[in-house]
């Protein structure tokens, strides 16, 4: 019986260090152990700051094509979708008023020219001869007007988005008989956080895609900067203007645009660097020193680009970073690499 204790406790101990080997597969590192990690340098360039925003692409002006008054409509020169020139006839209205102004437009014209021969040879009175010439020049402007309003012609170069109605309608003056859009430019309206708002100028490079054109990037400029900021969504408007020389863009398009606002000179780390830590949410980096050991570095992160970091505080330009085989690391760990 003397022999039970001693064996007893040779077994129990045995347990334990089967139950501590054989329950926890986790490689344990010793304190003394250096552990074998990669690093990296960190260094400086220049980051762009940007943000990417979701718009619509608008034409840059749109123009409806209507007479001042009710008449029959006479011919029709214009389709939807063709393109058109600034001064382009569209359509011809029914003739007869404009045809009778011209007569009398014709006439007046006659008669004046009879009364100035009068005036100068003193057949009649400066009175007589002034009211003629008002006269005159009340028929000529009637009859431009209603040339303008007959003769339907595009205000601008563009494109025919719409037209509301055939050949021999009556214009009932409920909706244009044309509209024409100017594409070439376009533009877009994007609105962008007032903290951002004395980071916008005139003139700031703008690059756009769109869902429709994948692949292909357009570039614009910020053109105008509303003055106001919008109470409920805490967001201004800045207008882009898109060349569009060749066309493709077109109004409508969902787009996406990015605004450069300027470029940061700063500490940039790989993304693999960055760890963070649980519970308190800070990103920290290891850093290693001269004795082969790491410290930890709570940094503050600024824009994530491809697979790298921007930091704008924390470590310093040369410095060594580790960015694999931070898993095992404390703050004063040996390391190898």
């Amino acid at each position: 019986m003397k022999n039970l204790v001693p064996v007893f406790s040779l077994v129990v101990l045995c347990a334990a260090m089967c139950s501590c080997s054989g329950g926890n597969t986790r490689e344990i590192v010793s304190e003394d152990e250096a552990v074998k990690v990669e690093v990296t340098e960190a260094i400086r360039m220049d980051v762009p700051q940007f943000e990417t925003y979701s718009s619509t692409v608008q034409a840059f002006v749109i123009n409806n094509v209507v007479p001042q008054s009710g008449n029959r409509i006479a011919k029709i020169k214009a389709e939807i979708g063709d393109f058109v020139k600034e001064g382009q006839i569209l359509a011809e209205m029914d003739m007869a008023n404009l045809t009778q102004t011209e007569l009398k437009l014709s006439n007046d014209s006659t008669e004046l020219a009879r009364l100035r021969e009068l005036y100068e040879a003193g057949g009649i009175s400066k009175s007589d001869f002034e009211s003629a010439e008002l006269g005159y020049n009340i028929s000529r402007t009637t009859y431009q007007n209603l040339l303008d309003n007959t003769v339907l012609r595009s205000p601008i170069s563009g494109v025919v988005t719409a037209r509301n109605y055939d050949q021999g309608d009556m214009y009932s003056m409920s909706s244009p008989i044309f509209v024409v859009q100017q594409i070439t430019p376009v533009k877009l309206l994007v609105g962008v956080s007032e903290k951002d708002y004395s980071r916008v100028n005139t003139g700031d490079v703008v690059s756009i895609e769109v869902e429709a054109i994948p692949g292909r990037v357009f570039e614009g400029r910020v053109s105008r900067i509303y003055p106001t900021i919008d109470a409920a969504s805490h967001t201004f408007t800045v207008e882009v203007q898109v060349p569009n020389t060749d066309r493709v863009l077109r109004p409508g398009m969902y787009a996406k645009p990015t605004v450069t606002f300027t470029v940061n000179n700063s500490i940039v780390v790989p993304d693999g660097a960055v760890v963070k830590q649980q519970g308190s949410g800070q990103r920290i980096v290891y850093v290693t020193s001269p004795d082969n050991t790491v410290s930890v570095r709570v940094v503050s992160l600024g824009r994530h680009f491809e697979d790298k970091y921007e930091i704008l505080e924390g470590i310093s330009e040369g410095e060594k970073v580790v960015v694999k085989g931070q898993t095992a690391l404390k703050n004063g760990s040996k390391i190898e690499f």
